[in-house]
């Protein structure tokens, strides 16, 4: 006899959310602290509710039937639906004791994070930060709950999702201070010839002057790559190389390096996201807005 459909609960929903979200179940219950016989059991009960086998394997993979992508998509609406309803309304930043999960990465953590760990420190000291470094995963981030905020340089269009625009930012080329092409403007040829260490950042994001410069037919002289802008003066100290980071980096960078205009104009914006599990949680409200006055003192 089929499980009646009512016998289910949130928390079942909720674990079809994250074995679709990770398409795994072992790392569904490493999300939920449970074994993996625990999330077997709960998939055997929604594939009696749904009379749908939910995932099939091909190969390796775990892969998602077309009537499970639907029940987990309405399925992540009703969870953000009711976390919203549960969420709480009163909140004194200066008595709050709640942890907030934060995603983003280098740029966010060196040019925004500092500024609003002190407003946290004098306005409300007890709210905890748990910061995680997004990549290239910072929406499935959102979805799978390991964030409740998603910070950086991205496009999010899907529905269920909420955004703030916080900065827009351009790029500055830095390179050792007796390098020959730190005494005049770049141009286009010698920037394109000019040895370069390119930071890829993972995944499909690929900075906005590489789009740009392609896009005018020009390829980089890459000579190394590295995953974070983090020690670029090291590397280019007393060598021929030049590299090309977000203004505000090379700032960071002082006198370590000289620093000159990217020849290809391209700027980007650091949004903020969300979404309706957090929308009206009066912490999340509050420290969003913090975040976004950290960004006006900038």
């Amino acid at each position: 006899m089929p499980l009646d459909p009512l016998a289910l609960d949130f928390a079942a929903l909720r674990t079809l959310r994250l074995v679709y979200a990770h398409g795994s179940f072992s790392r569904a219950a490493e999300t939920l602290g449970v074994t993996q016989s625990t999330i077997s059991y709960t998939m055997t009960r929604l594939r009696d509710v749904f009379r749908d086998p939910l995932f099939v394997r091909q190969g390796a993979s775990m892969v998602p039937t077309e009537r499970c992508s639907e029940i987990a998509a309405q399925a992540g609406e009703l969870i953000d639906r009711f976390e919203a309803l549960t969420a709480q309304q009163e909140f004194d930043p200066a008595e709050a004791a709640v942890e907030i999960g934060l995603s983003c990465n280098y740029y966010e953590r060196v040019t925004i994070l500092p500024q609003v760990t002190r407003i946290l420190r004098r306005e409300a000291p007890g709210i905890k930060l748990k910061v995680i470094s997004s990549s290239a995963q910072g929406k499935q981030q959102l979805v799978r709950s390991e964030s409740d905020i998603l910070i950086g340089p991205i496009k999010i269009e899907d529905t269920g999702y909420y955004k703030r625009s916080l900065l827009r930012e351009e790029y500055a080329c830095v390179m050792d201070p007796s390098n020959p092409l730190a005494a005049s403007p770049l141009s286009v040829e010698s920037f394109v010839n000019a040895p370069q260490v390119v930071v890829n950042y993972g995944g499909t994001f690929r900075s906005r002057f590489l789009v740009v410069m392609e896009a005018a037919g020009h390829v980089p002289n890459t000579v190394m790559e590295v995953p974070s802008p983090a020690n670029l003066p090291d590397l280019l100290v007393q060598t021929d190389m030049i590299a090309t980071v977000p203004t505000r980096i090379s700032k960071m960078f002082g006198d370590a390096v000289a620093t000159v205009p990217c020849p290809f104009p391209a700027q980007f914006q650091i949004d903020l996201y969300w979404t309706a599990r957090t929308h009206v949680s009066a912490p999340h409200m509050w420290l969003r807005s913090k975040i976004a006055e950290a960004v006006r003192e900038m």
